[in-house]
């Protein structure tokens, strides 16, 4: 009798075609808290594509003692899922192109530096991640380290730290030191609260941050991520900034073969 107030859900827009790649998502099923199958996998690809995004880099959590992967162990799942997915050949115009992982600065972390197995996001940049909810002791000194050992590093979502502001002289600090940002588009729609949404767009008006990342961990993710697209201030950012961020600049290149 009401049909006629009943509002039908808006078809997603793809205003993140400019970006072609997303660099930090959790779709490889059963390694973390992301897709539990390769069903959901397949559904979150679906999604994305229709947002715009054309590429996907895989980018499970390294994480002590919640998640400890192994690199070996991701790169077989990797190779199960991708070829799984083209012989079902019902994902088109998007793809998995990689495997690199977002690893927590936590207890378990001098460990990995140690074992140096690092899987990096285009063959080229370490995604490291802090605790969300307090501040870790001796992070400058971590990234200083990386460094020395060749990394170019890219902090994973700083707007979503609480303990830090947006200007905050500890990310300034990292800015001068070369660290690259990236923030989820998700903070920019404000699917994790007010304060993260404001922290992402001042960041990207200061000229702080290099990549955009979905962070989709299943299709909660996309259906936000789908409606982000119908956010006016979103469409003005990616009007005006989304050729500048670099995750268009990836190339993909083969995974080095490493020996684990």
């Amino acid at each position: 009798m009401f049909d006629f107030l009943k509002r039908k859900p808006k078809e997603p827009i793809p205003i993140y075609e400019c970006l072609a790649t997303d660099m930090h998502c959790h779709l490889l099923p059963g390694v973390d808290d992301g897709c539990r199958g390769c069903d959901d996998t397949i559904a979150c690809l679906q999604d994305m594509k229709k947002v715009g995004f054309s590429k996907v880099i895989c980018t499970p959590h390294y994480q002590y003692p919640r998640f400890p992967n192994e690199e070996k162990d991701i790169l077989e799942l990797y190779d199960l899922v991708t070829k799984d997915i083209k012989k079902m050949d019902i994902v088109h115009g998007i793809e998995l192109v990689g495997a690199a992982g977002e690893y927590r600065i936590d207890s378990g972390f001098p460990q990995r530096m140690k074992d140096n197995k690092f899987l990096l996001v285009d063959g080229k940049y370490l995604l490291v991640e802090l605790s969300l909810h307090q501040q870790a002791i001796g992070i400058e000194d971590y990234l200083f380290q990386l460094q020395m050992m060749n990394y170019e590093i890219i902090l994973a979502h700083p707007e979503r730290y609480p303990y830090f502001s947006s200007r905050s002289p500890h990310y300034s600090r990292l800015k001068d030191m070369g660290i690259l940002f990236q923030a989820n588009i998700l903070s920019l729609s404000g699917f994790y609260g007010e304060q993260p949404r404001q922290k992402a767009f001042e960041m990207i008006e200061d000229g702080w941050i290099e990549f955009l990342g979905t962070d989709t961990h299943n299709t909660v993710y996309t259906h936000a991520l789908m409606d982000s697209t119908h956010d006016k201030r979103i469409q003005k950012m990616m009007d005006k900034e989304g050729h500048k961020f670099l995750n268009s600049k990836l190339t993909h290149p083969e995974p080095p073969k490493k020996k684990f």
